[in-house]
């Protein structure tokens, strides 16, 4: 077992993994990016056209949104994006096309 307290690489077996803070879903959410993948694992923070639900304990709108913009919108555009449900999507289409993200002012 390993408490994860801190950004940072995450090895498994051949995989880096960069665990990055993306909490407004829950408190503390990460997201796991494997950079020489080209993927992020966005969990329950961004889905293809949506984002996740703040209306549970410990949700917040803003920390979410805040999460997105610093943490995922700044990865390479084609950077493939696994949710935690649903199809998967890449940075460049949400950008572009997530009704959640165009218009949301941090």
């Amino acid at each position: 077992d390993h408490l994860i307290e801190e950004e940072g690489d995450l090895k498994i077996g051949p995989f880096t993994l960069r665990m990055l803070f993306t909490p407004g879903h829950s408190p503390g959410s990460i997201s796991y990016y494997a950079e020489e993948e080209n993927l992020i694992v966005s969990g329950d923070v961004l889905f293809k056209g949506g984002r996740g639900r703040t209306d549970l304990p410990g949700g917040n709108q803003k920390v979410l949104m805040d999460s997105i913009h610093q943490k995922l919108l700044t990865l390479p555009e084609e950077t493939l994006v696994l949710s935690g449900h649903g199809p998967e999507t890449d940075i460049a289409t949400e950008q572009e096309q997530n009704p959640f993200i165009n218009g949301f002012t941090l």
